[in-house]
């Protein structure tokens, strides 16, 4: 049998490991084919800035336009990501190279102008797609040779000092080329495409005569074989310049198939520092947990031994620890409803993050259904209100209370109206700065509808059949007067071990979370969720322990009151995520906006609180069933 578990735990860990690699690609997501001389339609989405984590729409600036603009269907999750995704004058045909194709000619006005200079200098990039494709830029790494990286998107221009001028000038990327990397079928002579790069180029066109649609530049000639390889004669931004924007295309055939595609933007980190970290990680932590628990089977295991072999009540009354508090440990805490509240809804948090992983492990959440993973949490985290609410009415019975309706209510309202407001707030700040980012009312409207109109009324439900089962009966009976508790050694103060608690849980998932901020905050793909998984047990498994030793510890010291402190100690590994969101953004982002600064440490704040919220109630029902298990275990008289 050993063997076998063995075999299991092996084939458990290397498929959650690889997942990633060999993962299963969207289910309905089908390969497109072309046949030669096929339009490919190019399609832009929103300006990106790493300093200022504010997106506009491609057309917020003055580019060149299409005789429509045409807005594709998003999802939820693009909405709430601030993607606007539109049609583009970029159209390309199967397997036909372009050179110097004109697209238009703009002629900056003061505005147009400023607004350019003012999206160079905070660095933005623009973002482009084909065939659910996004644009990349290959760039060559200085430390190592023949590695090749890619960054999202190409920036909207340079800023620099040219010729020999001591102002910095503002120069805009007019020249694009891009490379499209085919995978062509022998039988078929049909293609897939399986890469989109762009190399961008600032160059100051010039042409001969009156400008036309068909007029010919001299400073790229598709007749003469002249094209663009530098920026030797930039495109400055002023004030009454003009500026043609034009591109080149070129088709190369691949190797790489279409299912394949994808490895390149999701392998752009160092894979093997990732790896050897989080495995490195997952050892201490695993190692630390099997010591905690064969201390405290061990321990527990000699102290009921001893206890349940006293003959008398008055070798019982001279038993010292956790044993002398059992008249107590049961006597509902101060505050129980807030307890339930948020007991129900860390369930439900749990609930969201399990079912989400699961879906992201097997490959239903893939990076090419944009918006897909938002748009997941927030309906599971609808549909979980049952849970939520079965949870918190089981508990509030269990405590002796009888208005379930009113505990219902309370889990309905208290946290996703916090989170609302939170929301609310920034997303005012958003469309203050007219970014594309600020959720339009219709979308608020449709989070209020899923809100009130789903997740209420399954939380009520969920609490009336929470309510209706009878509560557990208590392992030992509560005394009618409440025990004096002694005064505690310094190490056991409140506030000192709850602070304590939270290390280790913030321990396990620490290098993780440096790989999912540089994801969110630095616009780049996280696709490992078989690492995140395992974590995510790992998180799991070391909050239940250490808020279990550490209420063990409080029992021993026959301190009976904690219901709240196992929350707060598991729970507490929140202030750690905050703290280490506030050194990431001193230590890994560029950013020097108030405004930027205010949005980032908003949704850390709400992230650190949906993380509190959930780690607590781990810690909470781990202790729940540690005292019912070893009050249980002992003879009472």
């Amino acid at each position: 049998m050993a063997k076998v578990r063995i075999l299991i735990f092996t084939l458990f860990v290397f498929f959650f490991l690889n997942v990633h690699i060999h993962g299963f690609y969207l289910p309905g997501v089908a390969p497109q084919d072309f046949q030669m001389g096929d339009a490919l339609m190019v399609k832009v989405n929103k300006l990106t800035s790493t300093k200022t984590q504010l997106p506009y729409s491609y057309y917020s600036l003055p580019y060149c336009r299409p005789e429509h603009i045409v807005d594709s269907a998003e999802n939820l999750g693009e909405v709430l990501r601030g993607d606007r995704i539109e049609n583009s004058p970029f159209v390309f045909k199967m397997r036909e190279s372009q050179m110097c194709a004109a697209v238009c000619r703009v002629k900056l006005d003061k505005k147009s102008a400023k607004a350019f200079k003012e999206k160079i200098a905070d660095e933005y990039r623009v973002n482009m797609i084909l065939d659910n494709l996004p644009l990349v830029v290959p760039v060559q790494r200085p430390d190592q040779d023949n590695v090749v990286v890619y960054q999202h998107g190409f920036h909207v221009g340079l800023k620099g000092i040219f010729a020999g001028k001591k102002e910095e000038k503002y120069f805009i990327h007019n020249h694009l080329t891009f490379t499209v990397r085919y995978h062509r079928d022998i039988q078929t002579d049909s293609s897939r495409i399986v890469g989109f790069e762009v190399k961008p180029f600032s160059v100051k066109h010039e042409y001969e005569g009156q400008w036309n649609e068909k007029a010919r530049l001299t400073t790229c000639d598709p007749h003469t074989k002249r094209a663009v390889t530098n920026s030797e004669s930039p495109q400055e931004v002023e004030e009454g310049n003009e500026i043609i924007f034009t591109y080149d295309v070129d088709f190369q055939e691949s190797e790489v198939k279409w299912a394949s595609r994808w490895d390149t933007y999701l392998l752009m980190a160092d894979d093997q520092i990732h790896w050897f970290s989080i495995v490195n990680s997952m050892m201490i932590v695993l190692f630390l947990s099997g010591m905690v628990a064969m201390i405290m089977l061990r321990t527990l295991y000699r102290d009921i031994s001893n206890y349940n072999q006293l003959e008398t009540h008055e070798e019982a009354l001279e038993e010292t620890g956790w044993k002398l508090v059992h008249g107590d440990v049961f006597r509902p805490p101060t505050n129980p409803e807030l307890l339930c509240v948020y007991a129900g809804t860390g369930v439900q948090c749990f609930g969201m993050i399990l079912v989400t992983m699961i879906f992201a492990c097997l490959g239903f959440l893939s990076p090419s259904n944009r918006g897909g993973l938002m748009t997941a949490m927030l309906l599971l985290w609808v549909f979980m209100g049952l849970l939520a609410g079965y949870a918190s009415s089981r508990l509030y019975k269990t405590l002796r209370g009888t208005e379930w309706k009113k505990i219902a209510l309370k889990t309905a309202f208290m946290f996703p109206a916090t989170i609302f407001v939170a929301f609310f707030v920034l997303n005012a700040i958003i469309w203050g700065q007219k970014s594309s980012g600020a959720v339009p009312f219709g979308t608020m409207f449709a989070l209020v509808v899923l809100w009130f109109g789903i997740s209420v009324p399954l939380v009520f439900i969920g609490g009336y059949i929470g309510f209706r089962k009878p509560a557990p009966e208590d392992p030992v009976k509560t005394n009618k007067i409440p025990r004096q508790i002694p005064i505690q050694a310094w190490y056991m103060n409140p506030i000192f071990s709850i602070l304590i608690g939270g290390i280790l849980p913030f321990g396990a998932v620490f290098i993780e979370l440096f790989f999912i901020l540089t994801s969110i905050w630095l616009h780049q793909f996280y696709y490992i969720f078989g690492f995140l998984f395992i974590v995510f047990i790992i998180l799991i498994i070391t909050c239940a322990e250490i808020t279990v030793v550490l209420c063990y510890f409080q029992l021993c010291s026959e301190d009976y009151q904690w219901w709240w402190r196992s929350y707060l100690t598991s729970g507490s590994s929140a202030v750690y995520l905050f703290l280490y969101a506030v050194f990431y953004f001193y230590t890994k982002l560029e950013i020097t906006k108030l405004v930027s600064a205010v949005l980032y440490f908003g949704y850390m704040l709400i992230v650190s609180y949906v993380f509190f919220v959930f780690t607590g109630a781990i810690g909470f029902y781990a202790c729940f069933w540690f005292t019912r298990l070893i009050y249980s275990s002992v003879k009472i008289d």
